[in-house]
């Protein structure tokens, strides 16, 4: 099979014919890669084409985001939001129509290997926890909930309708396999915010943001590290079909999300810690995911970036096994 169909094969709660889909889902850290050129990758190879020369399958992410070129630009004092008035402000700079444009020809270079089956697509969106924080700031963004309302939902709906015209624009090129919303709102313990705040300020925006993604075929994903369990009867109730990475370091455990919601696709669920520790404790941890691999809706992948301590030699070591149990999960 082809790498698209493996994907789309898997994340749609089959198995694939031949193996399921290799991926290392997230770029590397820049020390990782910094790491693998000193230990034999080629120094000029680009990033994304590091991932084939390692044995991984070909997918491409493209990250578009809210923040135009005139914010990144701007003094961090003129980018700071506090309430509604210094909102409208920072606005002027935000929402760039040319967003997908400037991305045009890397997308159109990718679209017959999208199209033929060689490469899977999937696009980040900004969501509707994360872009606020980078707004207000961690700490006045919790506090935003309570005391500037009405900001944070202008700045969700003007996000809203920001994100569907990026829909709409990247799917007059091609139509994305799956995407994700960057949100990261849960931590080691669970997530970031009550139901009832998730539910006041979250779920109107993604009930109308993911009907225009499934009228294109899009697979709706979000991305949160930490312990995600608790929200997961959040996100299916917004429409959301799957999550990644799963980190095992805040213990969740992807059986047990896979016992109790076997229609929810992920992504990840890898122990990194594990990756540096020979041959014998990557086999074990595979031997603990082999199982749900077994199940559909799952594409193992290291739970985050591959942290910088695992040299080169571990990482083959890595990328074999994953070829192993990818075939032993369809057997």
């Amino acid at each position: 099979m082809k790498n698209r169909d493996r994907i789309l094969r898997t994340l749609n709660l089959g198995l694939p014919d031949d193996r399921l889909p290799m991926i290392e889902w997230a770029g590397w850290w820049d020390k990782t890669l910094d790491r693998f050129r000193k230990e034999g990758v080629p120094a000029d190879m680009p990033p994304d084409e590091v991932r084939e020369y390692l044995g991984l399958d070909m997918v491409r992410q493209f990250w578009i985001g809210p923040k135009g070129a005139a914010f990144r630009n701007a003094p961090e004092a003129d980018r700071k939001v506090f309430d509604m008035n210094s909102y409208l402000r920072v606005r002027e700079m935000l929402y760039p129509k040319d967003a997908v444009d400037v991305r045009r020809e890397k997308i159109e270079a990718l679209k017959e290997l999208h199209d033929s089956g060689d490469a899977a697509i999937w696009i980040t969106l900004e969501g509707f926890f994360w872009f606020p924080r980078t707004l207000f700031g961690i700490e006045g963004h919790l506090y935003a909930f309570y005391d500037e309302p009405e900001t944070m939902h202008r700045i969700n709906s003007d996000l809203t309708d920001y994100n569907i015209y990026i829909i709409e624009e990247f799917c007059k090129i091609l139509e994305p396999d799956f995407m994700t919303f960057a949100e990261d709102m849960s931590y080691n313990l669970g997530p970031m915010l009550s139901y009832d705040l998730f539910r006041e300020f979250l779920l109107p925006y993604y009930k109308k943001v993911i009907p225009v993604l499934k009228k294109h075929n899009i697979i709706p994903m979000v991305d949160t590290d930490g312990q995600l369990e608790d929200m997961i009867p959040w996100l299916m109730e917004a429409g959301i079909e799957g999550a990644l990475p799963l980190e095992r370091q805040a213990g969740v455990d992807v059986a047990r999300m896979k016992e109790q919601f076997p229609d929810f696709k992920v992504i990840g669920a890898y122990d990194k810690m594990v990756m540096n520790r020979g041959e014998e404790a990557m086999r074990a941890e595979w031997e603990r995911l082999l199982p749900v691999m077994k199940k559909g809706g799952f594409i193992p992948s290291c739970d985050h970036q591959t942290p910088p301590g695992v040299s080169l030699d571990e990482y083959r070591i890595y990328i074999r096994l994953m070829e192993e149990y990818c075939k032993k999960a369809v057997e």
